[in-house]
């Protein structure tokens, strides 16, 4: 049995660590697409939420107003920002939908942006994957994102994926 053991494990080991580098390549990746592909890219803080239903009532969208702390790609204007999401909560009706991004007041977060053609509005590109929440680090006081990852870092990482275009 314990042979089995001292076989099994350096494998289970090696797959685990093999996981653990290819999200990382994954997240790599990701945030390589979405720079390239996004119009604007910000960080910044949720400031303020509406949502209304369409114009004939069969869907709702939400509003978030996002105070622009940082342009790390387009815009470089404006100080604040609308992005429009699918779903959200008019009176005693909810809409939810899911891989979108949802906002929370005063939640700091790094946004991918696509300006829609149809309606010029701002939408969050790729869904969820758009829109990354930011953090202070408890113990060493750094922003970091929600996977983890120095804003620093990323930003670094971002604004060279730009350049490169």
């Amino acid at each position: 049995m314990k042979s089995i053991f001292n076989f099994f494990l350096p494998t289970i080991l090696l797959i685990v660590l093999f996981q653990l580098e290819g999200n990382s390549q994954t997240v790599q990746s990701q945030i390589k697409n979405l720079s390239e592909s996004a119009d604007v890219i910000l960080t910044g803080k949720v400031i303020d939420q509406k949502s209304q239903w369409n114009h004939d009532q069969t869907r709702i969208s939400t509003q978030s107003t996002i105070k622009v702390d940082e342009y790390l790609k387009g815009n470089n204007i404006d100080k604040s920002i609308i992005v429009t999401t699918p779903g959200g909560e008019v009176g005693e009706v909810g809409e939810l939908y899911t891989h979108m991004p949802r906002f929370s007041s005063d939640e700091d977060v790094l946004l991918f942006v696509k300006k829609d053609k149809k309606d010029m509005s701002y939408k969050v590109l790729n869904g969820e994957d758009g829109k990354l929440t930011l953090y202070k680090d408890k113990k060493t006081g750094e922003i970091i994102t929600s996977f983890n990852k120095k804003i620093s870092v990323l930003k670094k990482e971002i604004k060279n994926y730009v350049e490169k275009q």
